[in-house]
């Protein structure tokens, strides 16, 4: 099993660059995994306890759950992912995502690359950095039109977590990054690569300079 993780800032186009991959290699080669699912669940919070937390740090995210998910998908066995309500602040108890052992798995997300245990799993550890401005606008949109957030609360967010997190911890992960892929879904030289160092590393071919 061949393990990508996919690291950037909010709005960078992580998602979109991990897609953009799967549709090159054929979805049924890979097992796709959204850091999104693994917020931490503070049901037992009130929703105005909720708000006040801090989504932007490394803390906020279950890495415990989503390591014992790869090492079981590494095993040969299939997990179940949370899912998250973004609306609410808390996971759905209904609700689970199935994923399958694969002969590739993509992990996309903020900390992706942030956290040292999760980061030992990745065989290829990628980020995407794209330009702050295109960023927050990307953010504005997608929290305007998904998550039925107002641009005051995206405002206030933004300066108190998002900006101060992406600067203390989510740009210092880069170094760890075997490739950095400029402007996200938009470089399509970047994910071309990508794509291949990927079919590379599973013919058993690391001459990772002929790519």
């Amino acid at each position: 099993m061949l393990i990508i993780g996919i690291a950037g800032g909010t709005g960078s186009g992580k998602t979109t660059v991990a897609r953009s991959v799967i549709e090159r290699l054929g979805s049924g080669k890979v097992t796709f995994i959204s850091q999104d699912n693994y917020y931490k669940d503070h049901s037992h919070l009130s929703l105005s306890e909720r708000e006040r937390i801090n989504y932007d740090h490394p803390f906020a995210f279950d890495n415990e759950l989503l390591i014992e998910h790869l090492l079981q998908l590494k095993a040969g066995q299939a997990a179940h992912a949370p899912v998250y309500n973004f609306t609410v602040h808390g996971r759905y108890t209904d609700r689970s995502v199935e994923l399958k052992p694969n002969n590739i798995v993509i992990i996309e997300g903020l900390h992706v690359l942030s956290d040292e245990k999760l980061r030992e799993l990745l065989d290829i550890k990628v980020f995407v950095d794209t330009d702050p401005d295109v960023r927050i606008l990307r953010r504005v949109l997608r929290d305007i039109e998904e998550r039925g957030r107002t641009i005051q609360s995206i405002h206030n967010q933004y300066l108190t977590t998002v900006k101060p997190m992406h600067e203390a911890f989510i740009e210092p992960s880069k170094k760890y990054a075997d490739l950095i892929i400029p402007e996200g879904g938009h470089n399509e030289v970047g994910i071309q690569l990508l794509a291949i160092l990927t079919e590379k590393y599973l013919s058993g071919d690391r001459t990772w300079g002929e790519a």
